[in-house]
């Protein structure tokens, strides 16, 4: 059975881009495009589409007033059309906390030629979107209480590698984290204007300090570090310090930045003061690293499957025996004190 796709784009060169790379795609069918939300209203209702794209930036209504109410009412796989700006940014991260699965950036010149680019993308957008699980919206409570955390050391370091549906559950574990937290350090698949939003996004709600990550930075307990989006993050030592190296190397596994870059330099130079773990997300970046983590003796663990927007990425480093534990998300934040815990004890979980 095809995908029903719902287009909504104030843009009537968009709108076209969009339908005719749909169409092409044996395993989509286009049920409408609409102008704006107003009609988009009644097209949803009547025409009940599997995944819909939205353009962010529309008249009258804009995407993210549609957005929020359409998962009030019919919650519906939505992609996000975003532009490449800081505005654009801004917006599509607040998008995702509305529960959108994810996003696609249109280039902000010579928009036919770049949409054409990213058919590739924007039609395996769409196949996770329909495969995916839209979760009710949290409303985020930003006077939760930390999970408070007895650990004073500053040799142990936290890995988080996360993909589609990554920013809510990277909001979510690090908002309950205490600001005595070791330094934790966080790939999650995005453009790099998008992870500078991201970034400080995080840190308007969390206790611990959460920025983009720069090259040669020291990583410091109450602290986590969001990889750029156009960069590699490794992490090195330095005499008693842990810092960070950016490099602008070729794809791995598909991405860069790459969790498995990441997993891999954290158990060359950490090995067993490392908690690591991975979150929703397409594919299998990082569970590879995720196996080398674990042959040094770092304590491992994934999201399971039930509170995954995609179980890909969690799926594939179980498959490959790369996992200690697996954690529903709403108890990831306790799972990784605890480990860090133990790790600041000297014992296993």
């Amino acid at each position: 059975m095809s995908i029903r796709v719902l287009v909504v784009d104030d843009s009537a060169l968009i709108r076209s881009l969009l339908s005719e790379i749909i169409r092409q795609d044996p395993d989509l069918e286009l049920v409408g495009a609409a102008p704006d939300a107003f009609v988009a209203k009644d097209m949803v209702t009547q025409l009940k589409p599997d995944v819909i794209t939205l353009d962010i930036e529309m008249p009258k209504v804009d995407g993210l007033t549609f957005l929020d109410r359409l998962m009030k009412a019919r919650p519906t796989p939505v992609l996000m059309i975003s532009t490449l700006t800081e505005k654009g940014a801004d917006a599509t991260i607040r998008s995702l906390e509305l529960g959108a699965i994810d996003f696609i950036a249109k280039p902000k010149i010579d928009v036919s030629k770049g949409m054409s680019a990213y058919e590739q993308e924007i039609v395996q957008k769409i196949k996770i979107a329909a495969a995916s699980k839209p979760k009710p919206r949290v409303t985020t409570n930003t006077a939760t209480q930390a999970i408070p955390i007895a650990y004073q050391g500053t040799e142990t370091l936290v890995g988080i590698g996360a993909s589609t549906g990554g920013t809510e559950a990277i909001k979510q574990v690090l908002i309950n984290l205490s600001p005595a937290f070791p330094a934790t350090v966080i790939t999650q698949h995005m453009p790099v204007s998008f992870t500078r939003s991201f970034a400080q996004r995080l840190d308007s709600l969390c206790k611990i300090k959460v920025h983009e990550a720069k090259d040669g930075e020291r990583l410091l307990p109450g602290n986590a570090y969001i990889a750029p989006g156009d960069k590699h993050m490794e992490i090195t030592r330095h005499g008693a310090d842990y810092r960070i190296r950016l490099n602008d190397g070729p794809l791995v596994s598909g991405h860069k930045p790459a969790v498995d870059v990441m997993f891999e330099s954290l158990a060359k130079v950490a090995g067993n003061n490392t908690v690591a773990t991975l979150l929703t997300g397409m594919g299998k970046d990082g569970a590879k690293g995720l196996l080398t983590l674990k042959k040094a003796g770092a304590l491992t663990m994934a999201q399971d499957e039930e509170s995954c927007v995609v179980y890909g990425m969690p799926r594939a480093a179980v498959e490959l025996g790369a996992t200690s534990n697996v954690f529903p998300l709403e108890k990831m934040s306790m799972a990784l004190t605890k480990a860090v815990e133990k790790k600041g004890n000297g014992t296993r979980l």
